[in-house]
């Protein structure tokens, strides 16, 4: 199924500056977020990107932890999601296939108002949802 209300993360360069931004871990996924400078070509809209190391599984969990991410972010980030922001959402081993659906959305949900929230306020610290 293809993202029309944003774009895909492919390149590496988008990955590593999205991992030096703001971070949130929630039990199943972690959710790297960074906006985009204003006056780039290309810097409105959304765009995501998807990773799971091999610590998820073989080629076959990976995959299915990838498009469990790809159905949650089509389903929250047309809402949730902020313009001109890139998001990776990071598999976990173990939790990312199997954990429920539902318990994704709401982690899901919580993270990005964290990431969200202004610097030094108590949603933006990294200690906790």
């Amino acid at each position: 199924m293809a993202f029309p209300p944003f774009a895909t993360l492919t390149e590496r360069a988008d990955f590593l500056a999205a991992a030096r931004a703001r971070h949130r871990a929630t039990p199943a996924f972690v959710v790297q977020a960074r906006q985009r400078n204003a006056g780039v070509p290309g810097a409105d809209g959304i765009r995501v990107g998807f990773t799971c190391s091999k610590k998820v599984g073989n080629a076959v969990a990976r995959n299915r932890a990838k498009r469990r991410l790809r159905a949650l972010a089509r389903a929250i980030l047309p809402a949730q999601g902020r313009a001109g922001w890139d998001y990776v959402l990071i598999g976990r081993a173990g939790t990312t296939a199997t954990r429920d659906f539902v318990q994704m959305h709401e982690d899901l949900t919580r993270a990005l108002n964290a990431l969200h929230a202004p610097k030094g306020t108590a949603h933006a610290s990294k200690t906790g949802l």
